[in-house]
């Protein structure tokens, strides 16, 4: 789950690492009051799951609650690439001496946590790695170990931190490794980590996604899903089992197992196409679970083609054909289905699709064969 800077910062605030005062609003009359409550000059920032933000002006300089609530009227309602801004931080403004760049994620690669530190902060990261490689410092750390405190040093020294802060800018990694492990992130990424005027070091940003698989560790994270507004597609698929994830293109997908998916949505990427979704129906699926799929999907106005991919283990082919066939008969489906299956009773399967092959069921022998029809139909190709 991916939070936003607001739930990040409490998150960060709860385990030690510092974070500048801040309140979140909702209303003009919100960012008022916290404007107040903070004093001084504030920071009214836009809460929204994109990078971008400063350039968009979804973040504003006030000097008090009456400029404030002028800024938050500006802000609120924006649409920042796609997401429209309900919610407001209000941070109390910080005084930066320097910015740096800070994350923490997982290489499953190396089946080790990798640490990524730069003294050029605040800027786009992929450039910066691009273009200066040698100012992004990069550490491999031991899960079992952690980040010890000369690694922390290391990190500093190579990045190219200040040096007469160093102590501090480690022992801020090193808070930030703990909230990563201790909060069970997939990533922690900070972006400014920012150096004041009085020496401190403060996390000014915090991007935080969250590995759900821990919520049962972290009961009270449940909380954090109301301040997201669910997708009613993706909230159907949830109610029926089904592991959806929304994307931008207009090849409807349909796999049996998350690693045949994604192989999936990497073919139609490769043969010129764009997957609308990620729809993996998991293993034994059988007529009900496809027509429930299929359902789903026709939700869905960006879908043009719908890519059917089976491979079956436990999963009978000739039960998911079944579904199909039944959906294409009961359901109004908008768009034509490409439908590629291998494996239980695949030959069975393949006789099935013959008998009602026609240019809305349109059978493929291979993967390739099935994303260049999927593609080609949805007027990609």
């Amino acid at each position: 789950m991916d939070l936003f800077e607001y739930q990040g910062k409490e998150l960060f605030a709860r385990v030690g690492v510092k974070v500048p005062r801040g309140r979140m609003a909702t209303t003009t009359a919100e960012a008022w009051s916290a404007a107040a409550e903070l004093g001084g000059r504030v920071v009214v920032k836009a809460q929204v799951q994109v990078g971008g933000r400063g350039k968009a002006g979804g973040i504003k300089l006030a000097e008090g609650p009456d400029e404030a609530a002028a800024r938050a009227s500006e802000i609120l309602g924006m649409d920042i690439k796609g997401h429209v801004v309900h919610r407001l931080w209000i941070e109390q403004a910080s005084e930066i001496a320097a910015e740096y760049y800070a994350s923490f994620t997982l290489d499953r690669a190396a089946k080790k946590h990798l640490a990524l530190v730069s003294a050029k902060g605040g800027m786009d990261i992929e450039a910066v790695a691009a273009e200066s490689p040698e100012a992004l410092a990069r550490l491999h750390i031991d899960p079992v170990i952690g980040l010890t405190n000369w690694q922390a040093s290391e990190l500093v020294y190579r990045a190219g931190l200040d040096r007469a802060t160093a102590r501090k800018s480690a022992a801020a990694l090193r808070s930030l490794y703990d909230a990563f492990v201790s909060l069970d992130c997939d990533l922690v990424e900070v972006n400014p980590l920012i150096l004041t005027g009085e020496g401190e070091i403060l996390a000014l940003d915090a991007k935080v996604t969250l590995d759900s698989n821990a919520f049962f560790r972290h009961p009270d994270f449940e909380s954090f899903r109301e301040a997201f507004t669910v997708d009613p597609i993706e909230a159907m698929a949830r109610e029926r089992d089904l592991n959806f994830i929304k994307l931008d293109g207009s090849v409807g997908i349909i796999g049996n197992g998350a690693g045949l998916v994604m192989s999936t949505l990497d073919l139609v990427s490769l043969v010129g196409g764009s997957a609308s979704n990620f729809l993996d129906v998991g293993g034994g699926a059988g007529e009900e679970t496809m027509k429930s799929a299929l359902e789903v999907l026709t939700h869905d106005p960006s879908v043009r083609v719908v890519l059917i991919n089976i491979f079956g283990g436990i999963t009978r082919c000739d039960q998911v054909t079944g579904g199909i066939i039944e959906a294409a008969r009961i359901l109004d489906l908008p768009w034509p289905l490409v439908v590629r299956l291998d494996g239980t009773n695949a030959e069975q399967a393949r006789v099935m699709l013959a008998e009602v092959a026609s240019d809305r069921i349109v059978p493929a022998a291979t993967m390739r064969e099935a994303a260049e029809k999927a593609v080609a139909l949805a007027g990609e190709g």
